[in-house]
């Protein structure tokens, strides 16, 4: 994977630090996870320790390729990943993943068999288990924003220019341009790329303030942004304490559809806690824990069919808004292409 935005984050992932590993039976009782912001409950996380006597070291990453640059410049010592389906694929090509023994995790008869057939990265769950099926929206707040479309064309409108961000994630921004397009987000066309980065270069990057993919959810909740395209969990989570602005709130997912993602558990290579590993992951797909976790969120439990018996509450955007959705799968050589439009000319001068 010679890319150049690899090449760069590696090199930067090398002045991050990284979690110091002790040795010892003391730190046979630790299980180390590394994970996206905002995305296990707190409260799931104690359960666990308390029913296993162990403690959980918890460290977050913020996209998909800030979380492979680490491990590749030597952040080992983890021992549960949550890579999106493309970076599954990637990661289980390079060797990155021990294989998944199934007999351990007795709650795998809980994952939906629709979310697996959708997971054609790993459809037999030989090294991933399905966390959750999602994708990213769009938050509007209503009091400075009352009229709009639900769809991505919102990007390009001029008089709220200066109060947009987009995430800072090249499969998502050029994903939803493609999409509004009429193309695939997974397309190798030249041209149609070609075309998703003059749309994103021309239309709507002028009117944004910033891609972000960390602090979107604290602008938006501060009032420095009336738009923003990222992940409701992240937006409720900073608005939590808002009662107004979670009234003024709408959040959707575009129906012309978009890029969708599927969160996986995955060991990773070398793990020196499997067996805690085993019980976390079937932990989580207990299906009491995982509605516990789809609440937190506001999630609905699309990756565990046994969890919406358990769920107490509503969730921010609905399952059927997925299903126009595509995932985002990996393209191969043809990353290059997205690269080369990312970096050398949407991101060029940020």
């Amino acid at each position: 994977m010679k890319k150049v935005f690899i090449m760069i984050a590696v090199m930067a992932a090398l002045f991050v630090p990284t979690i110091v590993f002790a040795g010892g039976a003391k730190d046979q009782n630790k299980l180390y996870i590394y994970n996206w912001t905002y995305y296990t409950p707190d409260s799931v996380i104690e359960k666990f320790e308390k029913e296993y006597g162990v403690e959980v070291i918890y460290d977050e990453f913020a996209s998909n390729e800030d979380m492979y640059a680490k491990l590749k410049a030597g952040g080992a010592g983890y021992d549960i990943v949550f890579p999106s389906g493309d970076y599954v694929s990637i990661m289980i090509n390079q060797n990155m993943l021990e294989k998944i023994d199934k007999s351990k995790i007795p709650n795998l008869k809980n994952v939906d068999p629709a979310v697996l057939k959708k997971a054609s990265y790993d459809a037999n769950m030989d090294y991933s288990v399905p966390y959750y099926w999602g994708a990213a929206g769009i938050a509007v707040n209503t009091s400075k924003v009352p009229n709009f479309e639900k769809n991505w064309s919102i990007f390009a409108r001029t008089d709220l220019r200066g109060r947009m961000t987009m995430l800072d994630d090249m499969r998502e921004v050029m994903g939803d341009a493609l999409v509004s397009l009429g193309y695939s987000v997974n397309t190798k066309d030249p041209k149609q790329i070609e075309a998703a980065k003059n749309l994103i270069n021309n239309q709507w990057k002028p009117n944004l303030t910033k891609f972000d993919a960390e602090a979107f959810g604290k602008g938006y909740a501060n009032g420095d942004f009336w738009v923003v395209q990222g992940y409701a969990e992240v937006v409720y989570e900073e608005i939590a304490d808002n009662e107004q602005l979670k009234k003024d709130t709408v959040f959707f997912i575009p129906p012309q559809g978009g890029p969708a993602y599927i969160d996986s558990m995955c060991i990773l290579k070398g793990s020196k806690h499997q067996d805690l590993a085993y019980k976390f992951i079937d932990f989580i797909h207990r299906p009491e824990i995982y509605a516990e976790f789809c609440d937190e969120f506001g999630f609905p439990c699309t990756a565990n069919k046994a969890a919406g018996a358990y769920k107490k509450g509503e969730s921010y955007y609905t399952a059927q808004e997925l299903v126009s959705t595509e995932l985002k799968d990996d393209l191969g050589g043809a990353l290059d292409l997205y690269n080369d439009a990312w970096f050398n000319s949407i991101r060029v001068g940020e």
